[in-house]
């Protein structure tokens, strides 16, 4: 599994974060966690955030908040991303009525979707056509965001947590 870093593709660190922090949630007695320090390292502050059952930690939340500032950033400045987040707005904006969570912040939404559609896949369920449109697009503009983050140096420190 080659680790990513949130410098070199935010999006992707989130999403995998996620990922661990579930693999911590299904396993958190598995002897194995405690011989991958990142894992270990992970479960340890998942317990002291008060987070084992569900939610996130605060690093991976500091890195949706920063995903969300950029797309905000870019909405104000670049009309090519205002028009692609435009197009994909109303869809997103479904996704968030259907959830239990309509005030999640957007970029939020668009992770959130993207992990639940990579969950599905995981477990061999049926995604329609539309679904699968509104994936492609998401997870084009998320590249997009993520490159900028990279090619800016959004990130005011270096994260070295790796994934």
């Amino acid at each position: 599994m080659t680790m990513k870093t949130k410098k070199d593709n935010i999006a992707e660190y989130i999403l995998r974060t996620w990922q661990m922090e579930d693999l911590v949630r299904a396993f958190p007695d598995d002897e194995a966690l405690e011989h991958n320090t990142y894992l270990r390292d992970l479960k340890q502050m998942m317990r002291d955030e008060g987070v084992m059952q569900a939610g996130h930690v605060q690093i991976v939340r500091n890195a949706v908040h920063e995903l969300e500032e950029l797309h905000r950033a870019l909405y104000d400045t670049e009309a090519t991303y205002r028009a692609a987040w435009l197009q994909l707005m109303p869809s997103i904006y479904l996704l968030k009525a259907k959830t239990d969570r309509p005030t999640q912040s957007d970029m939020e939404m668009c992770l959130t979707f993207l992990y639940e559609i990579m969950l599905l896949r995981l477990q061999k369920k049926p995604i329609s056509a539309e679904t699968t449109a509104v994936q492609e697009d998401v997870s084009r503009l998320l590249a997009f965001l993520a490159a900028q983050y990279q090619q800016d140096d959004y990130d005011d420190y270096d994260d070295e947590a790796t994934l």
